[in-house]
């Protein structure tokens, strides 16, 4: 959001760009432009709540944009967000609302959306869930990713990838390739399979695909959700979380 003085500074420009319409007039002294600006210096002092109404007009437009980017989004690589052959699934596999949420394993608060995860699953019998690696944190964030990814390709039930999940993202400490290793290890993996997994081409291609899936709606931070239409960033809390599956299901916050 910007600045009193830089919202100030851009009225200087609009009203030296656009006061005078015919062509000739653009071009102005230094006298003309000095009395333009003290011309709207002085009608900002003198009203300054104009400042706070175009901050709040500028504030609603950028969201309608972003919300927009959002849908559109949203709209082209439906599929590959919701039915990707990649996700994780979890909850009602032919649920009524796909809520898909990009996590790093070294995000702090995906702990906490974790924990709101698991209360949505227990608590919303129709609901699908969908996981994705998003590791923009760190090195080991991306090397704990590419474990998480071999354990899906083993794991296509999805049970004991939550099993690994709960640990590694509840776990203290950093998370790397060594810890989620060892997480895998812990919920009864095959370490050969892991490994050989591991080194396979999916691995990659997992990680781009949800790398490009989380650019081309504008995500830039975890956890991040798509929730039908709406793009949610940052750890919400379970309460709106439920809001925003009831608009997605039914229209408005509680069905």
């Amino acid at each position: 959001m910007p600045s009193l003085r830089q919202l100030a500074s851009a009225l200087f420009g609009i009203v030296l760009c656009g006061i005078s319409l015919p062509a000739s007039a653009q071009s102005f002294s230094d006298a003309q432009r000095g009395d333009i600006e003290a011309i709207v210096r002085n009608y900002l002092i003198a009203h300054p709540e104009v400042l706070e109404e175009a901050m709040a007009e500028l504030t609603k437009r950028q969201s309608a944009a972003e919300a927009e980017k959002h849908q559109a989004g949203i709209a082209k690589h439906a599929d590959e967000i919701f039915n990707s052959p990649r996700n994780v699934t979890l909850g009602n596999k032919d649920g009524d609302v796909t809520f898909v949420e990009f996590f790093d394993y070294n995000c702090g608060y995906c702990k906490r959306a974790m924990l709101d995860m698991m209360e949505l699953i227990k608590g919303d019998p129709k609901l699908k869930v969908v996981l994705k690696e998003f590791p923009v944190l760190s090195a080991g964030s991306v090397e704990a990713a590419q474990v998480g990814v071999a354990v899906r390709m083993q794991d296509p039930t999805g049970k004991k990838y939550l099993d690994f999940h709960q640990k590694l993202l509840g776990g203290r400490g950093a998370a790397d390739k060594a810890r989620a290793l060892a997480v895998a290890k812990e919920v009864g993996l095959d370490m050969a399979r892991l490994e050989k997994d591991l080194a396979s081409p999916e691995v990659r291609n997992t990680l781009e695909e949800n790398m490009k899936l989380a650019e081309a709606m504008g995500m830039n931070g975890t956890p991040s959700y798509v929730i039908g239409k709406q793009v949610v960033v940052g750890a919400v809390g379970v309460e709106n979380l439920k809001e925003k599956i009831g608009i997605a299901r039914c229209g408005k916050a509680t069905c």
